[in-house]
């Protein structure tokens, strides 16, 4: 058990605070009652609150109180990212809160500035793992909300605590802002590149639009619009029957799913298996060259996909997923990267959005327009995108490792204030070095001095 810090005392959140669930949305008939801005889960974010996208419920008098969010309130995800949290600092009128959040009010001798740090120490530490429930979804009870446990120091050293965390975590998030900006700036560098080399003569923008709106771009001399049909040879996938997977017909063979078909890369991590006809088998086996794009998912994954190297014998893939196999006049690259970026918002557009799910039927994203230029210009060309690709992915994999490092650091100095490592004595500059210095020592190929 962790050694208690002195002055420092062991408790529960329901020990130091007042808790409670927010207002269940009533989706029957209206019952006439005011209509109040109300806050929902996606609202609170770590440290902060956005208040760009509210809605309004209804909500009786006699319910203001109970459902209403005050000043200093500290506001807590009970699903999703359980224990997301962030204080209510707002004085611009009423506001309610959904039952998806839980409302904290913190009791005299605790400052929610803590409670804020505390939670995402806990969340980031796996304490509040034991606490949620769902097998899907994660959770997070009324009642074990209140059971979290911490140390709590005297209210003096909370705030001192607090000072020394946001001092250094601002400076840290400006350069995670930074990071991002810089992985955005690579992306965008990529995209960009891949439009010029696969035809566009306009901005990404102005020419996906025209695409999209079948005003085909004029092209360069010796190039072409067609068709995705006319370019390869398009078929869907198998749709698994259930209730003939024990026929001892059928055999057992590894098949593609969405999961597995990623924007320009293939995940085979976890591909799993099907029993069909051998005819079938014959039918949808994958050759090499292959390029694979999603038929239904979320909106933005239609068409998107990428080539098959022969990764995996026997392998077919659903019907979720199309195969198009390309004629003698095409690269499968080409095609690829037409898919992914033309392809993909054109396929948006063309396709059917259902309650949950967006398709594109094989009729339709055959007519996909495809620029064609010659074989060796699509070679030279492709040449230039490998090397855009190559150069954006490894600066995006130098800022992924600035990434973790910070992510690493923050989770340091959590620890460090929550087990009264990090008091707000003098000697707190000098502790805050010295875990930063164990992050990066810690990432340290063996033998090499930092």
């Amino acid at each position: 058990m962790t050694e208690v810090p002195s002055g420092w005392r062991r408790v529960t959140l329901s020990e130091v605070a007042e808790t409670a669930l927010g207002k269940m949305l009533d989706k029957g008939k209206s019952k006439g009652y005011p209509h109040v801005p109300y806050l929902r889960n996606v609202n609170v974010q770590w440290g902060r609150i956005d208040t760009d996208d509210m809605l309004t419920m209804e909500l009786a008098d006699d319910e203001r109180d109970r459902f209403g969010v005050l000043p200093g309130d500290l506001l807590i995800c009970e699903g999703g990212e359980v224990g997301r949290a962030a204080i209510w600092t707002h004085d611009g009128g009423y506001i309610a809160y959904q039952k998806a959040l839980h409302r904290v009010r913190p009791g005299d001798n605790v400052d929610a500035r803590f409670l804020r740090y505390m939670l995402e120490y806990s969340a980031r530490a796996g304490v509040l793992a034991p606490l949620t429930t769902g097998s899907t979804i994660a959770h997070l009870p009324q009642q074990n909300l209140r059971k979290i446990p911490f140390l709590l120091p005297p209210l003096s050293e909370q705030e001192r605590i607090v000072e020394v965390l946001e001092d250094y975590l601002s400076r840290l998030d400006a350069g995670v802002d930074y990071l991002n900006a810089a992985r955005r700036r690579c992306a965008l560098y990529e995209d960009a590149t891949i439009m010029r080399a696969l035809g566009s003569t306009e901005s990404r923008q102005d020419g996906v639009e025209q695409i999209i709106n079948g005003h085909l771009p004029a092209l360069a001399e010796g190039w072409s619009w067609q068709t995705l049909g006319e370019v390869a040879d398009v078929v869907g996938g198998v749709t698994k029957d259930a209730k003939k997977q024990s026929d001892p017909s059928y055999i057992e063979v590894p098949y593609l799913r969405v999961a597995n078909v990623q924007r320009a890369r293939l995940d085979l991590e976890n591909v799993t298996t099907l029993r069909v006809p051998p005819a079938k088998v014959e039918a949808l086996r994958l050759l090499k060259g292959d390029v694979l794009m999603n038929e239904g998912g979320d909106r933005d994954k239609l068409a998107r996909g990428w080539v098959w190297d022969g990764q995996i014998e026997e392998c077919i893939h659903q019907n979720h997923v199309f195969r198009a196999r390309p004629r003698d006049t095409m690269r499968s690259e080409w095609l690829a990267w037409c898919a992914n970026t033309y392809g993909a918002r054109w396929a948006q557009r063309h396709g059917k959005q259902s309650v949950n799910l967006a398709s594109i039927s094989l009729k339709v994203i055959k007519t996909m327009p495809i620029p064609v230029p010659p074989l060796s210009e699509q070679d030279e060309r492709l040449a230039q995108i490998h090397e855009a690709v190559s150069r954006s992915r490894r600066l995006i994999g130098e800022v992924e490792i600035g990434l973790a490092r910070a992510d690493r650091l923050r989770r340091s100095l959590l620890t460090a204030a929550f087990s009264g490592r990090l008091t707000g004595a003098a000697s707190a500059v000098e502790r805050v070095e010295e875990i930063a210095a164990d992050v990066v020592e810690a990432e340290a190929p063996e033998g090499v001095l930092v």
